[in-house]
């Protein structure tokens, strides 16, 4: 993760124990076209909803909804959630290599004997 102001400020969180504000600000750092929705606690769980676009009422939004006792977290349910959609984070994506394509054909090299 690049040692940004945003990035510093989540050292401090985690360091202070700050577990929800630092899942909120790992959020707005990895996915900054994602916001929190509703957060609501019913029945000993937080209920986390993330929303791409805010605007738009529920039933038109993709939200990304999760619920846990703990209320960081819920938040960080959420968040896998998201990335596991297909949300790539912003900060901590890997670069990926392209792979050069070449004249060679792949070869089955196993002895059976």
């Amino acid at each position: 993760m690049r040692r940004t102001a945003e990035a510093q400020r989540l050292d401090r969180l985690v360091t202070a124990g700050a577990w929800t504000d630092a899942a909120l600000a790992l959020i707005a750092i990895e996915l900054p076209r994602w916001q929190l929705r509703r957060l609501a606690y019913d029945e000993g769980e937080w209920h986390c909803a993330l929303s791409n676009q805010r605007d738009l009422p529920d039933w038109l939004d993709s939200v990304v909804e999760t619920h846990h006792p703990d209320l960081a977290t819920a938040i960080l349910d959420a968040f896998r959630a998201v990335v596991s959609r297909g949300g790539t984070p912003h900060l901590t994506q890997a670069p990926v290599r392209a792979i050069q394509p070449t004249d060679s054909e792949p070869m089955l090299c196993e002895n059976y004997c």
